[in-house]
């Protein structure tokens, strides 16, 4: 089963969605910002089971396009899924692929879009 890497400064946020994606998967890894995600993805062991990355919008000490872009620079192929309120979110991410958001979803629309990531058969909504 692949591992999912959640990054997600607020405690509490990032508790709830944790045990939301713990119903459905094993492994979830939760770092609270950008540079401690950087440094798993350096390991080997780690990087090679990974399967999808959730990171809330905005990404404590660095724009969470930039993360992006510095997580897809170490690692091809892996879905991203950006969790935000902010409605500009998707715009800010539309320039790069394999970027998925979400904008404040239940947590039956998260499961449902995180499975599908998994699967490779969920598509971006226009």
């Amino acid at each position: 089963m692949a591992t999912i890497l959640l990054v997600d400064d607020n405690p509490l946020r990032a508790s709830l969605r944790q045990s939301i994606l713990e119903r459905d998967h094993a492994t979830v890894v939760r770092v609270t910002d950008a540079a401690e995600a950087l440094c798993l993805l350096g390991a080997i062991d780690f990087a090679g089971r990974l399967g999808l990355i959730v990171a809330s919008h905005p990404i404590h000490g660095i724009s969470g396009p930039e993360f992006v872009t510095e997580l897809q620079s170490r690692i091809v192929g892996i879905p991203v899924l950006i969790l935000s309120s902010h409605p500009e979110a998707p715009q800010e991410y539309s320039t790069l692929p394999g970027v998925f958001v979400s904008i404040a979803t239940s947590p039956e629309d998260f499961r449902a879009t995180v499975k599908g990531l998994l699967k490779g058969t969920h598509r971006q909504s226009a």
